[in-house]
């Protein structure tokens, strides 16, 4: 035994300051104190075996072995956790007389710039907002907005089914249900929020921004619809951009209309951008279909509304001569860089 702890003693004091970092003498340690496994340990274990009258003898090397080996591991991480911490400083030193480094100066997305503009634009007009949920049920995106059972939008080729009753929703016209389900007219909201729909071409991307609009009150008619149409058109394109209607369907508003704007590059001229006839198309809208407000609970026949949809990424390549939805969402950089004020 005396043999054995002079070969522990030895190995400690030879290898126990050539540790540099503490988790390297933390393992030198185990080896030597590990309740189950260290060698000093071992040596407890070695007590059956000695007689009975050297055990309390024996008892005390090992202890004072154990005392001494304790004592000159902590000596040791003492001082290596100075030296850690020596070169820790040494690293992070700031030297205070060298230039700052000058960080690039951030720009906002077009998105966010068509977004924070549609905010100050209807938000003066009185809307307040709704944001509903991504996943929606199949009664709120279709059934409560007229949509019939074997309407093209509900095949699995157009949306993005979770389950048989969930989905992504295709469109934030569900905040109509949901607001008018809870709210007794007037009411006046914008529903922002992403939507998602199977499409990927140079126009189209399976996940985009849209704003829906609705006016629920009394006496609302296609009138009140024009008005708000031309004020919007006004301050997002510039002033003298004129709207114009065409007759379109849509299933949750009668009549409905695709909504047009006089080309704002060529004042209705003609180019390359209205592919010239003078027109851009900007969104769809309507008067709210009277099956949609029954759906709801309000009475049609003491009340109607508008309703109308836009992409805020549409509305961006347009405003700013974007050729490809995709730049839109490839994170780079430079697309924003191009719209800095």
């Amino acid at each position: 035994m005396e043999e054995k702890i002079k070969e522990i003693r030895a190995e400690i004091e030879e290898k126990i300051g050539s540790f540099d970092t503490s988790g390297k003498l933390y393992e030198f340690r185990k080896k030597f104190l590990d309740n189950k496994e260290g060698a000093i340990s071992q040596l407890m274990k070695g007590m059956r075996d000695v007689p009975k009258e050297e055990r309390p003898q024996f008892g005390k090397i090992v202890n004072e072995v154990k005392e001494w080996a304790t004592a000159r591991f902590d000596e040791m991480e003492e001082r290596v956790k100075a030296k850690e911490l020596e070169r820790r400083n040494a690293d992070e030193a700031i030297d205070v007389t060298m230039p700052g480094v000058v960080s690039p100066e951030g720009a906002l997305h077009p998105d966010t710039m068509v977004i924070n503009d549609l905010i100050d634009i209807f938000t003066s007009m009185g809307f307040e907002i709704f944001e509903g949920t991504e996943i929606e049920n199949d009664y709120y995106n279709f059934t409560a907005l007229n949509t019939p059972k074997d309407h093209p939008a509900r095949d699995m080729q157009d949306t993005f089914y979770v389950s048989d009753e969930f989905l992504l929703r295709t469109q934030t016209s569900a905040g109509q249900i949901h607001v008018m389900e809870n709210k007794k007219p007037p009411i006046k909201i914008r529903s922002p929020g992403k939507v998602f729909r199977p499409a990927d071409d140079a126009t189209h991307s399976p996940m985009f921004t849209q704003m829906e609009g609705l006016v629920v009150d009394k006496g609302i008619s296609v009138c009140d619809l024009q008005g708000m149409l031309d004020t919007f058109s006004a301050r997002i394109f510039g002033e003298g951009v004129k709207t114009r209607l065409r007759p379109s369907y849509f299933p949750f508003t009668e009549p409905s209309v695709e909504v047009d704007v006089s080309c704002f590059a060529c004042g209705g001229k003609g180019c390359k951008l209205c592919k010239g006839t003078g027109w851009i198309e900007v969104l769809g809208a309507g008067i709210v279909n009277r099956h949609v407000l029954e759906n709801c609970g309000i009475d049609p026949e003491e009340y109607s509304g508008f309703a109308f949809g836009m992409g805020v990424e549409r509305i961006a390549m347009l405003k700013y001569g974007i050729n490809n939805i995709k730049a839109l969402f490839e994170s780079d950089t430079r697309v924003a860089e191009q719209f800095k004020d």
